[in-house]
């Protein structure tokens, strides 16, 4: 499976009702840079997860309108994305959608640096830095710690 990882863009100023957090306008045009840059590369997964938190659920929303045109099927909201979400949680959940070629998730920090150590196995995040709207793309040959690739990480200020 080729896992794509798309942190969610910009979003605005830390208050009580995190989980509600819109993107802010540099936000919405990162995201709809991500997805220009995909689509003109030709890669589309075949199914986009995202977390349910609202800055993750637009971002999403926004790379899968500029992908719809590569034929980018199906967005769902996957409630194990949002924050918090562990390595042993991803690989479980993952392991539904092992029969696809392709999968983007959207989601949150930290969780997505301690993804990307396990699955790359390294012993931590620690030294690995996923930037808001950044991709990252893991070629996994099994889902297990240490199982993957890493084909790009690329921060969305590269994107042009």
């Amino acid at each position: 499976m080729r896992l794509y990882l798309l942190r969610h863009a910009e979003a605005g100023p830390y208050q009580a009702d995190d989980f509600s957090r819109r993107l802010t306008e540099k936000g919405i045009a990162q995201a709809g840079r991500v997805g220009e840059f995909l689509g003109r590369q030709g890669l589309s997964p075949e199914l986009m997860l995202s977390s349910p938190v609202l800055r993750a659920k637009e971002t999403a929303e926004i790379v899968s309108t500029k992908l719809a045109k590569l034929g980018q099927s199906e967005l769902l909201l996957a409630p194990w994305l949002a924050c918090g979400m562990t390595p042993e949680i991803a690989l479980h959940e993952l392991a539904d959608y092992k029969r696809l070629e392709s999968v983007m998730i959207v989601g949150h920090e930290p969780d997505f640096s301690g993804l990307v150590a396990t699955l790359l196995g390294a012993p931590s995040g620690d030294n690995i830095n996923i930037s808001k709207a950044s991709l990252t793309i893991i070629d996994l040959a099994r889902l297990t710690p240490g199982g993957g690739v890493l084909k790009l990480l690329l921060p969305v200020k590269l994107l042009k």
